[in-house]
């Protein structure tokens, strides 16, 4: 998403990335999403299947979105 007004903020699982864009549209953000799915070695060496999910905002809500993923996942890592 190059010379665009969006801007990612959070990378992650399908199951992760669906909670935190939950929790964006429950603030009135809606947030665009784009996946990715890598092969080969990395998937391999870590066990699993290489697939994410980047959540981009626009760049008008970075600080409201960017609070919200941070609760978010400080409560992910407990």
């Amino acid at each position: 998403m190059k010379d665009s007004n969006y801007i990612k903020v959070y990378t992650g699982s399908l199951v992760t990335t669906q909670r935190v864009i939950g929790e964006l549209d429950r603030i009135g953000i809606s947030a665009v999403v784009k996946e990715q799915s890598e092969t080969g070695l990395i998937a391999d060496v870590f066990g699993g299947s290489g697939d994410f999910q980047e959540v981009f905002v626009h760049k008008d809500e970075l600080d409201k979105a960017t609070k919200v993923i941070e609760d978010l996942t400080s409560g992910l890592e407990a």
